[in-house]
């Protein structure tokens, strides 16, 4: 099953991209270019939906 999980991407001063997510709460992925920081943030939301779900 797939989610459609909105995803927030800006670049921070030092160079590097921040993601977050108001969708899923405790998002939070750091990377060096933007497709980098999206990957992450999707393993990320994953590991993090999982979770909630086991609860």
């Amino acid at each position: 099953m797939e989610l459609a999980v909105r995803i927030h991407v800006e670049q921070l001063p030092e160079g590097s991209f921040l993601a977050t997510s108001d969708d899923v709460q405790g998002l939070v992925a750091q990377g060096n270019t933007v497709a980098e920081t999206l990957e992450i943030a999707r393993d990320v939301a994953q590991k993090l939906i999982e979770a909630q779900r086991a609860r």
